[in-house]
C-alpha cells in the first residue's frame, strides 16, 4: 500500500512538475532553499517585531512607520536585483555562460549605485519626508521614527548587494548558497537585537545598530563569495567597472518597469500607511502585527513566487514555452494550496502568535478578524496576484505586469482603502478588505494575459 501511494506521489511529481529541461527533483533543490530562506526572514522579522514591542508601542509604531516607507525605497533597487535574475536565468537557460557572467556583473554594479543614491537622499532630507508622510504621529513616534529612518538608510547599500548577489546566484538555480548568504545576515542582525535591545535596553537606536552591522556583514561575505569561492557565476571585481551597455539594457528593460510598479505599488501602501496613522497608536499596532502575522500564513507562497523566475526564466532561455505554461499553472495550484494548508494550520494558535507581541487587550478581536478575513481572501486570489505576474515577468513580460500592478494599486487599494477605512469608517479592516478586492482584480487581469500569447513574445536575450 505504502508503496502504490509513494508511487502515485512519484507519477503526479512528474506529470506537473517534470519537463524535457527540468524535472520535479531540481524543481524541489530549487524551491526548498527558498523557502527556508523566505520562513527565516519572516520569521525573524516576526521575532524583531516582537522584541521592539517590549520597548512600548510608540517604539514599534514607529519602526512600522519607518519599515513602511523602506520597503518603498528598498524594493526599487530589489526590482532591479529581479531583472538580473530574469536575464541570468534566461542566459543560464540558453547555455551562454560569458553572457551570464556579464549579467550578474551589471546587476550587482547597476543596484548598488542605485541604493548608495537612495540612501543619500533620504539621509539629507528625513526631516521633511517624516513631517510630510506622518507628521500626525505623537511626538514619541516621530523621534524613534526619525533614529529608525536614518540607520536604515545607511544600511541599504549592504542590503542591495546582498540582493543583487542572491537574485544572480537564484538565476542559475544556486539557492543554496544564496540562502546561506541570507541566513548570515539576517541571523546575525537577531542575535545584536537581542543584545542591543534586550540586554541592554537601546530600544530603536540598538535596533539602528543591528541593521547595520548585519547588512554590511552580509555584503562583505556576499562580495567573498561571488570573487573567490562561485564557480557558477565567473564574476571578478573588474567586471563591475566594464559592463555594456547593451546588457545594462536588458536588466532595465524588466528592471526599470518592475521599480516603477514596486514604486507606485508601494507608495499606494504606504498612502494607506497614512490613513492609518490618522486612526491613532492602536491602529497602527493593529495594522503592523497583522501585517507581521499575515506574511507567516504566505511564507510557502512567497518561496514559489521567487522559484518560478528560474523556473520559467530558464524555460524561455531554451524556448520551450509549453513547459513554462505546464509549470505555471502547477505552482498557482500548490501556491493557492498551501495558503490554505497554512490557514488551517495557523488560526486555531492564533492567540499563542499574537502573544509575542504583547499586544493591549483592545486590539486583540480587531487583529483576529483582520487575519480571519486575509486568510480566507488569499486562498483563491493571492497565487493569480502575485505568483503569476512574477511568472510573466520572468518571461519578459514586465511592462504589462508593472501597469497593471499601478493601476489596480491606486484605483482599488488607495482609492477604496480611503472610502472604505475613513469616509465610511471601518478603520483597519476597510483597508484591509480593500486590498483583497484588489488583489481579485488585479489576479483577473493577469489570468486573462496567460491565457494569451504576447506575454512570453518579448525577446529578451
Amino acid at each position: 500500500m505504502q508503496l502504490r501511494t509513494s508511487l502515485q506521489k512519484k507519477r503526479l511529481l512528474e506529470k506537473y512538475l517534470s519537463g524535457e529541461g527540468m524535472d520535479y527533483r531540481q524543481i524541489i533543490a530549487l524551491f526548498i532553499p527558498i523557502l527556508i530562506d523566505q520562513a527565516f526572514i519572516i520569521g525573524l522579522n516576526l521575532v524583531n517585531t516582537a522584541m521592539i514591542s517590549s520597548s512600548g508601542m510608540a517604539a514599534v509604531s514607529a519602526v512600522n512607520m519607518v519599515d513602511s516607507l523602506n520597503i518603498f525605497l528598498i524594493n526599487v533597487f530589489v526590482a532591479v536585483a529581479t531583472g538580473g535574475t530574469v536575464v541570468v536565468a534566461q542566459y543560464k537557460g540558453s547555455g551562454n555562460d560569458r553572457m551570464v557572467s556579464q549579467a550578474t556583473a551589471a546587476s550587482v554594479a547597476s543596484v548598488s549605485l542605485i541604493a548608495l543614491g537612495i540612501g543619500l537622499l533620504l539621509m539629507g532630507f528625513h526631516t521633511p519626508i517624516l513631517n510630510l508622510l506622518f507628521g500626525t504621529a505623537s511626538p514619541e513616534v516621530l523621534d524613534n521614527a526619525r533614529i529608525y529612518l536614518i540607520g536604515s538608510s545607511i544600511s541599504y547599500l549592504g542590503i542591495a548587494v546582498v540582493q543583487a548577489v542572491c537574485g544572480a546566484l537564484r538565476g542559475v538555480g544556486k539557492t543554496r548558497a544564496s540562502l546561506m548568504l541570507s541566513l548570515i545576515m539576517n541571523l546575525l542582525y537577531v542575535i545584536l537585537n537581542v543584545v542591543f535591545i534586550y540586554l541592554l535596553h537601546m530600544g530603536v537606536l540598538g535596533m539602528t545598530l543591528a541593521i547595520n552591522i548585519a547588512r554590511y556583514a552580509g555584503m562583505v561575505c556576499a562580495l567573498v563569495y561571488l570573487f573567490k569561492v562561485d564557480t557558477a557565476l565567473r564574476v571578478r571585481f573588474r567586471d563591475l567597472f566594464r559592463i555594456p551597455l547593451t546588457m545594462l539594457r536588458r536588466i532595465m528593460f524588466i528592471g526599470v518597469p518592475f521599480a516603477a510598479e514596486q514604486m507606485f505599488f508601494n507608495g499606494g501602501k504606504l498612502l494607506t500607511q497614512v490613513f492609518i496613522v490618522s486612526l491613532g497608536t492602536y491602529a497602527i499596532a493593529t495594522n503592523a502585527i497583522a501585517g507581521s502575522l499575515a506574511l507567516v500564513f504566505q511564507i510557502p507562497a512567497s518561496a514559489l513566487s521567487l522559484t518560478i523566475v528560474t523556473v520559467v526564466g530558464q524555460c524561455i532561455g531554451r524556448g520551450n514555452v509549453s513547459e513554462a505554461r505546464k509549470f505555471i499553472k502547477s505552482f498557482l495550484w500548490i501556491g493557492s494550496g498551501s495558503l490554505a494548508l497554512i490557514a488551517l494550520i495557523l488560526m486555531p494558535l492564533f492567540h499563542p502568535l499574537v502573544s509575542i507581541f504583547s499586544p493591549p487587550s483592545e486590539i486583540i478581536d480587531d487583529l483576529f478578524v483582520v487575519l480571519l478575513v486575509n486568510s480566507i481572501a488569499q486562498v483563491p486570489l493571492w497565487a493569480v496576484s502575485f505568483i503569476l505576474p512574477s511568472a510573466l515577468r520572468a518571461a519578459g513580460d514586465s511592462r504589462f505586469t508593472s501597469i497593471t500592478s499601478m493601476l489596480t494599486m491606486w484605483l482599488f487599494r488607495v482609492i477604496f482603502g480611503y472610502i472604505l477605512g475613513i469616509v465610511l469608517g471601518y478603520g483597519v479592516m476597510g483597508v484591509w478588505l480593500a486590498m483583497n478586492c484588489e488583489w481579485a482584480v488585479r489576479g483577473g487581469i493577469f489570468l486573462w494575459r496567460f491565457r494569451g500569447e504576447k506575454w512570453f513574445a518579448h525577446k529578451l536575450i
